[in-house]
C-alpha cells in the first residue's frame, strides 16, 4: 500500500464515522475524525450536537494514554476550525497535544475558517495533507459547503406521483390520507427527513393534508418544519404546530410576496442558518422552486397507482442521476443539468 492509498484507507473510515452524526449537528457540519498510532486506530469520533465538542476534540478526549498523541496521525473529513465559537478552536487542541501530522479531506470554505485552520497547523510545525478523498468528503459535507458558497440552503424537491402523472386525486377525503407511494417508500422519506435541517410545505398543503412532517417511521431527529403562510392565519391546531419539532412560519412579515417567492424563502432561510431543506409541496410551491432554478436535487417517487383525475405532477427538466426500485415504486433522483 503506497502512502496515499494508506491515507485513503483511513479517510474512508473517517467518512463512515462522520455519518453517525448526520442530522444531529446542525448548524455545524457532521465531521468524522480518527487517530492512528503505528498503523492502529486508537480513537474514532464524530461531532456532538450543536454547542458540544467537535469531532477532533472528541477523538482526542477518547485517547486514554495521551502520550501516544505525540507520535500519531489525526484524520478529519473537514478542515479543523481555528476560531472561538461555542467551543475553543480545534486547532489549538490538536497543537496542545503535539499531534505531528493531520490529514484533511477537504477545506472548510466558511468565512470563519477557509484555510485558516491549515495555516495555523502549518505555522505550528504540524505536517498537513489536504485533499485525501476530497470528492467523497465534499459530498459528505455538501449541505454545509453549499450553504456557505451559495448563501442559500441546499434544496431537495420531493414528491410522489401516480403512474398517470398526478400527485393527488381530485376529490380526496380530508379525514383519510391518500397514499400514492408504498409503506417502504414512506419510511425512506422519513429517513431523508432525519438527515436534513428543514422541511417545507405551502399553506394549502397544511389545509388539505394536515401533515405532521416528522420522522415517526424512522429513528432520528425531526427536521425544522417550515410553513409558508402569507397572512399567518393557519389555525395552530394543525399537526405541524405540535410540540414534536420546531416550526418556522414564513409570512409577509418575513418575506416580500410580491417578489419571486422561492428567492425570498432562500434568502430568509439563509439568514436563519437553515442549511438544507426538503420541499415536499404542494404543487404551487414546487413549481416556484423549479421555475426559478432554486433546487439542487429532486427525488421523485413513481408508483403503480392510477388516479385519472386530480393535481398534475410538476414538470421538471434535469439530468437523471440514477433510479432505485422500492417494491412497487421507483425513485428517480435528478439534478439540474448545469450542476453536472
Amino acid at each position: 500500500m503506497n502512502n496515499y492509498s494508506y491515507h485513503e484507507h483511513y479517510m474512508s473510515r473517517c467518512i463512515e464515522v462522520a455519518k453517525k452524526g448526520k442530522g444531529i449537528t446542525y448548524p455545524n457540519p457532521f465531521v468524522g475524525c480518527i487517530i492512528v498510532h503505528n498503523g492502529v486506530i486508537i480513537s474514532e469520533a464524530f461531532s456532538s450536537k450543536h454547542g458540544g465538542n467537535h469531532a477532533e476534540v472528541n477523538a482526542i478526549n477518547n485517547v486514554k494514554n495521551k502520550s501516544l498523541l505525540k507520535n500519531s496521525t489525526l484524520y478529519v473529513t473537514l478542515e479543523p476550525c481555528s476560531h472561538f465559537g461555542k467551543t475553543p478552536p480545534c486547532c489549538n487542541t490538536i497543537n496542545s497535544f503535539q499531534i505531528p501530522k493531520v490529514i484533511i479531506g477537504t477545506l472548510d470554505k466558511s468565512e470563519k475558517v477557509n484555510g485558516k485552520g491549515v495555516s495555523f497547523l502549518k505555522n505550528n510545525k504540524i505536517d498537513v495533507i489536504v485533499g485525501v478523498l476530497e470528492n467523497e468528503c465534499k459530498e459528505l459535507h455538501k449541505n454545509f459547503l453549499h450553504f456557505n458558497k451559495n448563501k442559500r440552503p441546499y434544496i431537495i424537491l420531493k414528491w410522489a406521483q401516480s403512474k398517470d402523472g398526478f400527485i393527488s386525486p381530485k376529490n380526496k377525503l380530508k379525514s383519510k390520507p391518500f397514499w400514492i407511494s408504498n409503506a417502504k417508500s414512506r419510511q425512506i422519506v422519513h429517513k431523508w427527513r432525519s438527515e436534513e435541517h428543514g422541511i417545507l410545505i405551502g399553506y394549502n398543503t397544511v389545509i388539505k393534508d394536515n401533515p405532521i412532517l416528522n420522522v415517526r417511521d424512522y429513528k432520528g431527529v425531526n427536521p425544522t418544519r417550515i410553513i409558508i403562510d402569507k397572512e399567518n392565519s393557519l389555525n395552530k391546531n394543525y399537526k405541524v404546530f405540535n410540540t414534536e419539532a420546531n416550526t418556522l412560519v414564513i409570512s409577509k412579515k418575513e418575506i416580500d410576496f410580491s417578489k419571486i417567492i422561492s428567492n425570498e424563502i432562500c434568502d430568509f432561510l439563509y439568514q436563519k442558518k437553515i442549511q438544507s431543506v426538503i420541499v415536499e409541496g404542494g404543487k404551487k410551491t414546487l413549481d416556484d422552486f423549479i421555475n426559478n432554478d432554486n433546487w439542487d436535487e429532486a427525488r421523485i417517487f413513481k408508483s403503480t397507482v392510477i388516479i385519472k383525475e386530480g393535481t398534475k405532477a410538476p414538470k421538471i427538466n434535469g439530468e437523471i442521476i440514477f433510479k432505485e426500485n422500492v417494491d412497487s415504486d421507483t425513485i428517480i433522483f435528478m439534478k439540474p443539468s448545469q450542476s453536472l
